[in-house]
């Protein structure tokens, strides 16, 4: 009995000092000291790296570790800092050990929350990017090798609403910390999607587009746990348009339409897209360097993320189309809009001004002073000899490749103005219609027979009214907030009735470049610029039209070699486009339709339907092109003319009509006595 009293006696002591007991069974200050196993080391190393510390191994091991509920237990370790710097105070009461303990929990906490928002960072881009991704596309993807798995769910909404984190002493805020590495990194991943941006060429928008809405839907998840800077404010820091309407991405756009999409691309209207030329005409553009080694963060989380979209993007870099003009008009916005337009029309200022002016002066002295329309008695072939030979001088024209490429920079740069036009015109579109329900916009409604339609509509108003953006405001909000949105409302009402357009506006810029120099207008036979009657000399050839109307006839005649490149491949419909619109807005469009060589050549074929070949020109082949284009053109006046039918119109002169009653009985029977007075002798009035 007196064995087992001592065995039960023996806890007596620390059941009285519970309270030292439960703080030295809870004491894991041991772990941290590492003083013997230096001591081993027989003086080579006077301190252990942090990667040896028993809190960092714990804490790396849930960061890293397979097991996702664990991430919430990350910060459990580093109390064992806290033990430690207990035991170095009140036990070996050495102020040096504290030192050193204080200065590993600050290094060991740094690289936490820099690892701990690496992982948030990368598991909520993930989630974003699998997000967007099409399903079935990642479906394909997966069939392929490419295994695009979507991020299981993971307990980071505990640590994200972490606001105090007690160690040494001191009370951490840990959103702080999270939010300050998470902006950092949304800045790095907005940088590398401009950096990669700035190396590539115009088709690069699409990218760079799906980056920054993998980026936006990334900073929304994030926004619902931490408070994040403003996502616009980030990419207008990151994209230097801060204080400046230039910013990185609105001059790179700038760049490449001016340096390589004019000169080098080829426009397709039956597929509505710009191709690279095969043979350029000037040196490539340099761009900046492409960044190699990528985190595969900062793109799209992971490297099967990475390669699924780069599927995508490949599908959109062998062309500019629809899909990469709508891009540019939301990444632009109005302002990066009227910027890069306003340096567009510089360009075409530029190219009507010098170089364009002056093929047109040098080709109006190749011209011959006279080339009629000859009669069709003489036969197609005859006709096509006479103008291979009135127009030889500048068929041979030695730099006849360099006119044609300044016409196509000048129609490239026509067909962007069109294409962005067409472009914003459909966002302004959605923007309305999203804008409908709060504005009071109610859709009219079905009404049977018998049903009144003003009554269903009075009550879908009552119904909706409490959507009412402007009433919302002025029942809520301050004075100055309910001019505000009466002005926004206002502005979105006049926009939807009025109908603006960028287009029209560019067309009659244009219009004032050309009728400015009086290359194009101070002519003997221009009926615009001159008070000279407009049934002029046909045959004269100082007309625009009529230098035109011998380039094309240059570019209907058909390659001589079955490998050789058309006109087409080498300079596209722009160049098609410029003349047009230059024909067109000199008002000289029914001209050039009535006195053009081709055309009448086309007639006259079409009547004697021969098919001869003349000095290696065959006749069918080269009459299927001028029919195609033909064709084209008449596609690229409809076109014209519906934006400038608004202009055009107030410019035809008002012809002074006088408008002549009827004659009655009353005035033929007293005009009978006129007409007896003069008739002829030997007649009568009967006759």
């Amino acid at each position: 009995m007196i064995e087992q009293f001592h065995k039960q006696s023996f806890f007596w002591d620390y059941l009285l000092n519970f309270d030292a007991t439960l703080k030295q069974c809870g004491d894991l200050s041991q772990l941290w000291y590492r003083e013997f196993y230096l001591e081993l080391t027989m003086g080579r190393k006077i301190q252990f790296p942090i990667e040896m510390s028993m809190p960092w191994i714990l804490a790396d091991h849930i960061l890293e570790s397979i097991k996702q509920p664990m991430i919430e237990y990350v910060f459990y370790p580093m109390d064992l800092y806290n033990d430690a710097a207990m035991h170095a105070l009140l036990v070996f009461r050495k102020q040096f050990l504290y030192d050193e303990i204080e200065a590993e929990v600050n290094l060991c906490f740094d690289q936490l929350v820099f690892k701990l928002s690496d992982k948030i960072f990368t598991h909520f881009k993930c989630l974003a990017a699998c997000m967007l991704l099409d399903k079935r596309y990642r479906s394909e993807c997966h069939m392929n090798g490419i295994k695009v798995v979507f991020p299981s769910a993971n307990r980071y909404d505990s640590l994200l609403k972490q606001r105090h984190i007690q160690l040494l002493g001191r009370s951490i805020d840990l959103t702080f910390l999270l939010t300050q590495r998470l902006t950092l990194s949304f800045k790095k991943s907005l940088e590398t999607a401009i950096q990669r941006f700035e190396s590539v060429n115009i088709t690069g928008v699409i990218e760079l587009q799906c980056l920054l809405e993998v980026n936006r839907l990334t900073h929304e998840l994030l926004s619902s746990y931490l408070i994040l800077d403003n996502f616009e404010s980030i990419i207008s820091e990151v994209n230097h348009s801060v204080s400046s309407a230039l910013g990185r991405i609105t001059l790179h756009i700038f760049w490449e339409l001016t340096y390589d999409f004019l000169p080098h691309y080829c426009y397709n209207g039956s597929t509505n897209r710009f191709v690279k030329t095969q043979q350029p005409h000037v040196n490539e553009t340099r761009r900046e360097k492409m960044i190699r080694e990528i985190p595969d963060v900062q793109l799209y989380g992971t490297r099967e993320l990475n390669q699924a979209y780069d599927i995508v993007n490949n599908l959109y870099r062998g062309f500019v189309g629809v899909q990469h003009f709508r891009t540019m008009t939301r990444l632009l916005g109005y302002q990066g809009i009227a910027v890069v337009i306003q340096e567009m029309l510089k360009v075409v200022k530029n190219l009507l001004d010098k170089t364009i002016r002056e093929f047109v002066e040098k080709l109006r002295t190749c011209m011959p002073k006279q080339c009629k329309l000859p009669r069709s008695d003489y036969g197609s072939p005859a006709i096509l000899q006479y103008y291979l030979h009135q127009l030889h001088e500048i068929i041979h024209y030695p730099t006849l490749q360099d006119v044609f490429h300044c016409f196509r920079e000048l129609g490239n740069a026509i067909l962007f103005f069109l294409m962005i036009e067409q472009s914003l015109s459909q966002e302004e579109i959605k923007d309305l219609l999203q804008a409908a329900p709060f504005q009071n916009l109610i859709p009219r409604p079905y009404a049977k027979e018998g049903e009144s339609l003003e009554a269903k509509i009075r009550r879908l108003e009552a119904k909706y009214a409490a959507m009412s953006l402007v009433n919302i405001i002025k029942k809520l909000g301050t004075e100055k907030q309910g001019k505000l949105v009466e002005e926004s409302d206002l502005l979105t009402r006049e926009r939807l009735c009025i109908g603006l357009t960028t287009f029209e506006v560019m067309l009659d810029r244009i219009r004032s470049f050309l009728l400015d120099d009086p290359i194009w207008t101070n002519n003997p036979s221009s009926a615009i610029s001159s008070n000279i009657s407009p049934l002029s000399n046909i045959d004269d050839t100082h007309d625009f039209h009529r230098i035109w109307s011998a380039l094309q006839f240059i570019y209907c005649l058909p390659t001589r070699h079955e490998n050789d490149m058309n006109v087409e491949q080498l300079y596209g419909e722009g160049l098609n486009f410029a003349g047009c619109t230059i024909i067109r807005l000199l008002n000289e469009h029914r001209k050039f339709e009535t006195y053009d060589f081709t055309y009448h050549l086309f007639k006259i074929n079409r009547s004697d339907q021969k098919e001869d070949e003349v000095k290696n020109v065959s006749l069918p082949t080269f009459t299927e092109r001028i029919r195609k284009f033909q064709i084209l053109n008449q596609q690229i006046f409809a076109c014209l003319n519906k934006y400038l039918c608004h202009t055009t119109t107030d410019e035809i002169p008002v012809e002074q009509v006088k408008c002549l009653t009827p004659m009655t009985l009353q005035t033929i029977q007293s005009s009978i006595p006129i007409y007896q007075h003069n008739r002829l002798p030997g007649t009568t009035s009967e006759c």
